[in-house]
């Protein structure tokens, strides 16, 4: 990054596709800077009606009057740099977009590119890390910022904010308190990177981690593992896979489960079993420890509290929960 005027303004690409991508685009917006152009993927569709829908960051650019370009893939498409080209980018600033981008591209903005990630790096590096930093166990996590190189979020770090991760917080609710700090912090960090007063600070790749795309199967519930490890997964995995489990009772079927929020309990027993499931409380063995069930959601209807789930599905400490419908 070259140090310039502190005053300047510049002319900036935003890259970034869903909700986490808005605020930040929304502070660009509002700045000194010029926001010449948005790069987000293509519509999706989705809903009941599979009806097509622009992400979150189209719509907000083409709100603001913003020109959007839409690739379906960025590597091996001279297309894209036709477009940068046009656009004359000082910077471009990336935020949950979505695909990796080239080299090429990574050079085109005059100042290169910075990128919005939701960890504190280098841990964490990858597709999902809000998810996975709640799926094991971490009490703080945070936005970084970060120059961007050819490395899956490798490059040097500029700016940092902290969070903490509460015992109840679930994945949505960190998505949210985090998607807020990226814009003010990214303001700081460009008034930073052109009057000099930041120095880029090389990740330390032995104490990287990563989180990579979840599937669905990563929300199923291994009863084997701690209270405190399922009770991790149940949050950080909501809403998006949502964490499930198949619930046995004699003479029915197995029923599959979506588990929305649980708390660890001092209660223990074989893993799976149904320790409790009365009195608007259901309890879990786990491996060790046992979860009280928080919120909850049956096969065909909607999530729950615990005292209404018990009212309208029913469980017996003569159940288990099981990882599969055996």
């Amino acid at each position: 990054m070259s140090e310039q005027s502190k005053e300047q303004a510049l002319r900036i690409v935003y890259m970034g596709t869903p909700d986490f991508a808005v605020p930040a685009l929304d502070a660009l917006i509002q700045s000194r800077h010029e926001v010449v152009g948005v790069m987000t993927n293509p519509d999706r569709r989705s809903g009941r009606g599979k009806k097509v829908h622009p992400s979150p960051v189209k719509a907000r650019a083409l709100e603001a009057g913003i020109e959007v370009y839409q690739p379906p893939k960025v590597r091996k498409n001279p297309e894209v740099l036709e477009v940068l080209e046009r656009w004359q980018p000082d910077l471009a600033v990336v935020a949950a977009y979505g695909q990796i981008l080239p080299q090429s591209v990574l050079d085109a903005p005059k100042m290169g590119c910075l990128n919005i990630h939701a960890s504190l790096l280098p841990g964490y590096r990858g597709a999902a890390p809000i998810n996975w930093c709640i799926v094991r166990g971490e009490t703080r996590t945070g936005i970084t910022i970060m120059e961007m190189e050819a490395g899956l979020d490798t490059g040097p770090m500029l700016s940092k904010v902290e969070v903490e991760i509460t015992d109840m917080m679930t994945a949505q609710q960190l998505h949210d308190e985090l998607c807020v700090l990226g814009g003010p912090l990214l303001l700081e960090t460009i008034d930073g990177l052109l009057d000099g007063s930041i120095t880029p600070e090389p990740q330390d790749d032995e104490r990287a981690s990563w989180a990579p795309m979840i599937k669905k199967e990563n929300g199923l519930v291994d009863w084997t593992r701690s209270a405190r490890e399922v009770a991790d997964l149940i949050r950080g995995f909501n809403p998006w896979p949502g964490a499930y489990t198949f619930h046995h009772a004699e003479d029915t079927a197995p029923q599959r489960v979506k588990m929305h929020l649980a708390r660890p309990v001092e209660l223990s027993g074989a893993p799976g079993e149904v320790l409790k499931a009365s009195d608007g409380e259901l309890i879990i063995a786990c491996g060790q420890g046992a979860i009280e069930c928080v919120k909850l959601q049956a096969p065909g209807r909607k999530a729950m509290a615990v005292r209404d789930f018990l009212n309208g599905y029913h469980v017996s400490v003569s159940d288990r929960f099981a990882a599969e419908e055996l």
